[in-house]
């Protein structure tokens, strides 16, 4: 494993609130924080830092990821969480950064939405269903 390792969202936000250094770093498109929901943090004392992975339309890597962190005050030694929907990309953002030296760097393995159940809905696991706090774009 190239990166810390993969961590339910409820175990996060126990890390989240019993770190101070520890963030949450949303690695989902625009749309997706506007149409389907952010996690809110406010309540422990932080704020998601919402930063794309990939652009929408079109799914073009953002290639300025690392530099984009570093913009938001993220330091070596710093622990990040990344989510993203279901786990695949927010996995893809904690290999970049551990690559660089930034983290330990977590993926958060259910995402925000969860992984598809029987009839193909999402909501198995995930920052929402796990009951979280989070609010609409």
């Amino acid at each position: 494993m190239t990166y810390a390792g993969d961590i339910s969202p409820t175990d996060t936000f126990a890390a989240l609130q019993a770190d101070p250094r520890a963030v949450l770093v949303d690695v989902r498109t625009k749309a997706e924080w506007t149409y389907v929901g952010v996690p809110d943090v406010s309540r422990i004392g932080k704020d998601a830092i919402l930063i794309e992975w990939v652009s929408y339309p079109g799914g073009v890597r953002n290639d300025n990821f690392v530099d984009d962190l570093r913009e938001a005050g993220i330091a070596e030694g710093q622990p990040i969480y990344f989510l993203c929907r279901s786990g695949v990309r927010s996995k893809h953002a904690a290999e970049a950064a551990t690559a660089v030296g930034l983290g330990p760097a977590y993926n958060i393995s259910d995402g925000f939405e969860g992984q598809l159940d029987a009839t193909h809905h999402r909501g198995v696991g995930g920052w929402k269903t796990s009951g979280l706090p989070w609010r609409q774009g």
